[in-house]
């Protein structure tokens, strides 16, 4: 399904409700549960959510309404996904640190 998301800074939960048909009530509940999904508070003490936030709701809905996920089901798969994404650069420098810090302890034990 293809959902046309205003180009904006921040949506409120009226708006986020309204965009992904989810109630208000059910999008406080996935803050508490999904860690990734934090809307801002602002100085009026209203929850305001940013793009990628309405683009998450979309995907946990799609996760629990479509493909029948549970919350812990969902939350797994959204885990997996993140790690899958992480910029392989990260993981590129931790090899060769560790590639580094291996000879510099074959060094030091052959002395």
């Amino acid at each position: 399904m293809v959902y046309s998301i205003p180009d904006k800074r921040y949506f409120t939960i009226g708006e986020v409700s309204k965009l992904c048909g989810i109630k208000p009530h059910v999008l406080r509940y996935w803050e508490q549960e999904f860690s990734e999904l934090q809307a801002i508070d602002r100085r009026s003490k209203r929850r305001y959510y940013q793009k990628k936030d309405v683009l998450l709701v979309l995907r946990i809905r799609e996760l629990l309404r479509d493909e029948g996920f549970t919350i812990n089901g969902a939350r797994l798969r959204l885990s997996e996904t993140s790690e899958k994404t992480k910029p392989k650069s990260i993981m590129d420098h931790k090899a060769i640190e560790y590639k580094e810090l291996m000879e510099i302890l074959t060094i030091l034990k052959g002395d």
